[in-house]
């Protein structure tokens, strides 16, 4: 309804009175005094009708309150239903919302409609006239009647319309039900983390990062605090969400610091300690060297001619870097320190594996020289093994099996040839067996892996 057609409903005869009142009020004293009696009289100056046109001037005046009556349900009704509407827009912005937003547009013309019949029929007709006919007490009454037949149908509208709204209404209420607590939790993550920081301050460390990520959520909370009336249901859900998370975030952060700082520190005393043992080892690889060069041919040995250098290289390297983790760490730049202690730490376990490579080396040429049969025969039993499992169960092996096998079989036997030399290859020796005894493994890896899944089909 228009804000015209909300305008307080007075009966005609009631601003006759108000009329009546104020005249008398500008009256000279006396006059007053003598109309006072004739004002609030029972009787006297009004003339009534009796009999036939009375009873038309009261059912045209029931008519007329039972429209009144229908008009303020349908009034009440249609603001209620706004604050619904007002609800869901705040909230959905779907097609569903919005056709609600439209649909009730069209009901409110409607209702404009059948009250601008409603409040015409009442300024058309005064029944508090003295000299009101029947026959127009009669036409209003029938038109005050039609007035509330049509609010009441549009008002049946209005209630078949707000019913329709309910699985859209209960769902913006459910949304701004957890609008209040996930703004408070929001702001009370951001107070733990303000707290964190300052306890981490307070011990010593900077904080800088944590600083900064924290002050770049300051305009969140602005808008936070300017409320979904600003922003809007949807958005500030989210923001609150968001703040959350990243409050959580540099609090967790801020807590774990000290305990950071303390391992970065742990670390780089134990990677100093490393490096220099380190240093310590690789002087030993040029006489394991110089063993190898004397008693095994160049193939055994030529690809660790290298390391004593590249050791040397990878711990002054590594060196530089733990003064980089250190410098940093003193500058509480704590991601700077950790990525160069892990660059430390990969240079030092590359030295380490080629310094202990050349040790190995020397023990496994040493072990195989003197009786390559142990490793024959291990590198035989693994094939054997192989060779039975891929055989149980069948008169003949299957050809994906049996092929490799048969090739690893033939490789041994080569390698085995190969020591038969004046200088044999011991080291080729030992990666060749070590190659069969992997296609060993891969077949039979394969082998129950098929039977394995033959087993759960078949169940």
């Amino acid at each position: 309804m228009t804000a015209t057609h909300a305008r307080p409903r007075t009966r005609a005869g009631g601003n006759s009175a108000v009329r009546d009142v104020l005249g008398l009020m500008l009256l000279p004293v006396p006059l007053l005094v003598a109309a006072l009696p004739a004002a609030f009289a029972g009787g006297g100056t009004r003339r009534w009708f009796g009999g036939r046109g009375e009873g038309q001037r009261a059912d045209a005046q029931a008519a007329k309150d039972a429209a009144a009556s229908a008009f303020y349900e349908l009034d009440t009704a249609q603001r209620d239903l706004r604050i619904s509407i007002e609800t869901i827009t705040a909230v959905d912005r779907s097609p569903r919302a919005r056709k609600a937003v439209d649909d009730f547009a069209a009901l409110g013309q409607r209702i404009d409609a059948v009250s601008h019949l409603y409040i015409t029929a009442v300024d058309a007709y005064d029944l508090d006239r003295d000299d009101l006919e029947p026959s127009v007490a009669a036409r209003a009454r029938t038109e005050l009647t039609t007035a509330r037949d049509e609010l009441i149908r549009v008002k049946g509208e209005l209630d078949r319309f707000a019913q329709g709204l309910g699985p859209l209404l209960g769902s913006a209420e459910t949304q701004l039900a957890r609008l209040a607590p996930a703004v408070e939790r929001a702001r009370q993550a951001l107070l733990g983390a303000s707290n964190a920081l300052d306890a981490v301050r307070a011990s010593g460390l900077r904080a800088d990062h944590l600083a900064a990520r924290l002050a770049a959520l300051a305009p969140e909370l602005t808008k936070l605090n300017e409320g979904a009336g600003r922003h809007g249901v949807q958005e500030t859900l989210q923001r609150a969400d968001r703040v959350l998370r990243d409050a959580e975030a540099v609090r967790a952060e801020a807590d774990e610091l000290p305990a950071r700082a303390a391992e970065i520190d742990h670390r780089l005393v134990s990677l100093r300690t490393r490096a220099q043992a380190l240093t310590n080892r690789a002087d030993s690889v040029e006489p394991v060297l110089s063993e190898l060069r004397r008693r095994f041919s160049a193939a055994c040995w030529q690809d660790l001619q290298p390391v004593p250098e590249q050791a040397v290289v990878n711990v002054r390297r590594a060196e530089e870097k733990l003064e980089e983790a250190a410098r940093a760490r003193d500058e509480q730049r704590w991601a700077d320190a950790t990525s160069r202690l892990s660059t430390v730490r990969a240079l030092l376990n590359a030295t380490d594996e080629a310094v202990s490579a050349a040790g190995d080396r020397l023990q496994r040429l040493d072990g195989v020289a003197k009786d390559p049969q142990q490793e024959i025969q291990r590198t035989r039993f693994a094939v054997r093994d192989a060779q039975r499992l891929a055989m149980e169960g069948r008169s003949t092996p299957d050809p994906r099996h049996a092929r490799p096998l048969d090739d690893a079989v033939a490789r041994l036997d080569r390698a085995v040839t190969a020591l038969e030399g004046r200088h044999p290859d011991y080291w080729h020796f030992l990666t060749e067996t070590e190659a069969v005894r992997r296609t060993a493994a891969r077949v039979v890896s394969e082998i129950r892996e098929e039977r394995g899944a033959g087993a759960g089909s078949g169940g």
